[in-house]
């Protein structure tokens, strides 16, 4: 890194004469020149900027050049500083050395003397930088396995650390899947350690080609592997890890004309979902299921299971704003004094939402009896239920953020209105996120509006991608605004209702769930509710519910609006 006729100079001098001397001089040997007559000039000179050199005045009329010198080290340590004044002593130089100065020089300048000061200066400097450059570099080495190029164990640990923390203060979510190679040892038997090293390496980019763009990717030892997976829930690693599962069992490597199939064990482990506390429990987690993994033959995936088997007591039976007191009162009592405020508060907004947008009102108390009943049919943990009856109540949360004009319009929404509209799954996401004890909520409330076939929103993601309880929700909402009046339309009879829910099936809808919810509506006997005003409109021939190639005859004969957006 050569500095000498690259370097800036910036010059801090209160006499004209011998800044305008010093910068033509510094100009003319090729150097780029900054000047300043103040302190407070070069104060703003040096915080929009790098200077590799500042040569400073130590006597100044408006203070002392000692100001700039601490500036300088609070902003940039780099900067080197040489220090001039026609008031020598051996004391100020001193002082001056000892807050940073590299060196020391006499007015009237020499300017023979100055020259050799810069260079020596600048070359300190250039040693310091490529010795930072170097050190960095070999930081950076000291992180990566040499064999695969993927991160190594330390990496894994500090990044792993940083992250759960990260995961735990912002309530995000945070995925591990440790995978092993299964049987390796005997590749390195029969065709040597060489050719198992060349596997391992072929096998380590493979990995990466297959993974997203986020993932972290660490050789965990020998033939062990770590995917660190930042802002995925257990459903979407279980995706991911099934889907390079599959992938891996069509793969054949092919090594010095020998071809081979690889088959690995997987071990998953998630935060919050896991109720894990720190990072090692979270890697330990994934290290015992990849155990069991193998230990049930290998070429599997697993995840950790910490369910406690605490009974809970279901609060929902039969919907209405009975049920929904209950909730409320459970949900209080978890959580004391201060969790029962927030409550109280979220409460408030989502009857705040019904107030605002007619056409919900009581949807929610009636989705409870729905979603709890598909939840009971596929078999959800008592716990997962309680967080399916929470999402149900408060899916519709982030419409307080949405304007009354858009929500009480009749006509049709305007594709500007529509990405407004489109917008509430993530604020009512933002507002619950930070309530600690409703975090597995998120989820289903930010996705309940994604289509099985990927063309919903707020993501866009598809099939089971999409959390299983906003899958659930998903049905139960569209389900319940199908069978409430609107001001165009009254509300559709049971059957219509059923018809359009099967005509989505594959393509709104998850087909497994619409399944369980034909085979439990009979035990269903959600009200329909009465609305004066429309709660989402088509736009431009599509809806938010039925993209428009999707749409049913039914749909298209009577006009229907997207319902449960």
């Amino acid at each position: 890194m050569k500095l000498d006729k690259e370097a800036s100079i910036l010059i801090l001098d209160d006499n004209p004469k011998m800044l305008e001397t010093l910068r033509d001089i510094l100009i003319e040997d090729g150097y780029k020149v900054t000047t300043a007559s103040n302190l407070t000039e070069a104060k703003k000179n040096i915080s929009q900027r790098f200077y590799h050199l500042a040569m400073v005045d130590l006597r100044l009329n408006e203070g002392s050049g000692l100001d700039l010198l601490r500036e300088i080290k609070d902003v940039s340590r780099d900067t080197m500083v040489i220090i001039f004044t026609a008031y020598a002593s051996l004391d100020t130089a001193l002082s001056a050395i000892g807050d940073g100065a590299f060196g020391y020089l006499q007015k009237p300048l020499n300017m023979d003397e100055a020259k050799i000061m810069i260079k020596k200066a600048l070359g300190v400097q250039r040693i310091s930088l490529e010795n930072k450059s170097l050190i960095s570099k070999l930081k950076k080495l000291s992180l990566k396995d040499s064999q695969t190029g993927l991160y190594n164990y330390r990496y894994l640990m500090e990044r792993l650390s940083s992250e759960f923390k990260r995961a735990k203060r912002y309530v995000l979510p945070l995925s591990v899947i440790m995978l092993d190679i299964d049987y390796f040892k005997s590749i390195n038997e029969v065709y040597g350690h060489h050719y198992g090293d060349s596997i391992l390496k072929e096998f380590a980019g493979y990995l990466q080609n297959c993974s997203r763009s986020n993932d972290i990717l660490v050789r965990y030892g020998g033939e062990e592997f770590v995917i660190l997976m930042p802002d995925t829930y257990k459903e979407g690693a279980l995706v991911f890890g099934e889907r390079f599962l599959n992938m891996l069992r069509e793969r054949v490597f092919d090594r010095s004309g020998k071809r081979i199939r690889l088959k690995i064990s997987m071990g998953l482990s998630s935060f919050p979902e896991d109720g894990i506390g720190s990072s090692s429990e979270l890697l330990d987690a994934a290290d015992k299921t990849l155990g069991e993994a193998k230990e049930q033959g290998g070429n599997r995936l697993l995840a950790f299971n910490n369910v406690s088997g605490r009974e809970i007591k279901d609060i929902v039976k039969d919907g209405g704003k009975e049920n929904v007191e209950k909730l409320k009162r459970r949900l209080s009592r978890m959580k004391g004094r201060a969790n029962q405020m927030l409550l109280e508060s979220i409460f408030a907004f989502s009857k705040a939402v019904e107030a605002k947008d007619y056409s919900t009102s009581k949807h929610s108390e009636n989705m409870v009896s729905i979603a709890t009943a598909l939840g009971r049919k596929l078999n959800l943990s008592s716990d997962n239920i309680e967080y399916l009856q929470y999402a149900a109540i408060l899916h519709d949360l982030g419409k307080i953020g949405i304007p009354d004009k858009i929500l009480h319009k009749r006509g049709k929404l305007t594709s500007k209105e529509y990405e407004k509209i489109k917008k509430h799954p993530l604020i009512g996401a933002e507002i619950v996120r930070d309530i600690h004890f409703l975090k597995e909520v998120v989820p289903m409330i930010l996705y309940h509006h994604e289509r099985f076939d990927g063309f919903g929103y707020s993501v866009g993601i598809k099939g089971k991608e999409i959390p299983l309880g906003a899958r659930i929700i998903a049905i139960a909402d569209v389900y319940q605004a199908l069978i409430s009046d609107r001001p165009y339309r009254k509300a559709y009879s049971k059957n219509e209702a059923i018809k359009i829910i099967q005509e989505g099936s594959g393509t709104q809808f998850d087909p497994e769930i619409v399944k369980v919810f034909l085979e439990t509506l009979n035990n269903l006997s959600p009200k329909p509710v009465p609305s004066i005003a429309p709660l989402v409109i088509s736009v431009n021939g599509a809806s938010g519910g039925f993209h428009q190639r999707h749409r049913s005859k039914t749909a298209r004969d009577k006009e229907i609006r997207p319902c449960g957006q």
